[in-house]
């Protein structure tokens, strides 16, 4: 099973304040042991959202609105793809994530979501609508 986790945004990230060196050491060693464990498929940090842009749909209208949003609480400052046997694995592998703990007396949280794969669509994503899901994949040097 796949999962994507998302590391939430703090005050602090959204403002571009970077990590102390400890905190990239303590990180990269976590990292290392995903990628020995052959559970890590990527991992990235994301700039703050001043350095981005939001579209929104309204039927057949796009309306831009660049960055920086006000939800920090709903902000993403990064994400890990891992893949594991269980949600519980996923989760037990993450309690022990060194995430930066906000100022005091703040809290962050990591949210795990598992990422769709073919087989949960059931009878309706037909065989041919697979094959081509698999092609763009491989086509786009990405995992299934």
């Amino acid at each position: 099973m796949r999962f994507m986790v998302i590391t939430k945004a703090t005050a602090e990230s959204e403002a571009g304040v970077l990590p102390a060196t400890e905190d990239f050491d303590t990180m990269g060693k976590f990292i290392e042991e995903l990628i020995d464990a052959g559970v890590l498929l990527a991992a990235d940090g994301l700039q703050p959202s001043a350095t981005g842009a939001r579209i929104y749909f309204d039927g057949d209208k796009r309306t831009v609105v660049d960055g920086p949003f006000t939800e920090t609480k709903e902000l993403i400052a990064g994400y890990y793809l891992v893949e594991t046997k269980s949600l519980e694995e996923c989760v037990e592998w993450f309690k022990r994530c060194p995430i930066r703990q906000p100022g005091a007396g703040a809290r962050t949280n990591i949210e795990i979501r598992r990422v769709f794969q073919a087989e949960d669509f059931g009878e309706t994503f037909t065989a041919e609508q697979r094959e081509a899901v698999e092609k763009r994949h491989a086509k786009a040097g990405g995992n299934n």
